[in-house]
């Protein structure tokens, strides 16, 4: 079984309509299992980095000033091909062309108002997990309904 690893950003969009907590259920419905979560205020330094790979891109300034204009959850989800699952759940990143049944699908109207951010690869996961957690703020555990999830 293919145990990954992956960071989700609940973006202030979400904070502001309210919707961590609905959101987060279907990471958990799911099965994936919640491993590091924080609530800050990210600074410019580390959104910059974070997004480094769209500067240059004409919708790069308002990302970063989105992604800067208020708190954000971070978080990171474990579980069979995680990244997968999650990308899965989350959508295609413009709310109108989701699926119904999606999380953009479900909330989302807009492209840059997308609600969640995913790592798209596990060499992405790996550096973006680094970048808003340290190794002691990860924990891992085993829930008593595991073995009911997923067969081994």
């Amino acid at each position: 079984m293919n145990v990954e690893r992956t960071l989700i950003i609940f973006k202030p969009d979400t904070l502001q309509r309210q919707l961590v907590g609905r959101i987060l259920a279907r990471f958990e419905d799911k099965g994936l299992r919640l491993v590091g979560l924080k609530l800050q205020q990210s600074a410019r330094s580390q959104v910059e980095r974070h997004y480094e790979v769209h500067k240059g891109k004409p919708f790069y300034d308002a990302l970063v000033g989105f992604m800067t204009s208020g708190p954000v959850i971070v978080a990171v989800l474990e579980g069979p091909q995680a990244i997968d699952v999650v990308r899965n759940l989350l959508g295609p990143t413009n709310g109108r062309k989701a699926p119904p049944g999606t999380i953009r699908g479900d909330f989302g109207l807009d492209v840059q108002y997308n609600l969640v951010h995913a790592s798209d690869g596990p060499d992405t996961a790996e550096k973006e997990i680094a970048l808003f957690f340290r190794l002691d703020e990860l924990v891992s555990y085993q829930r008593v309904t595991d073995r009911w999830i997923v067969s081994e």
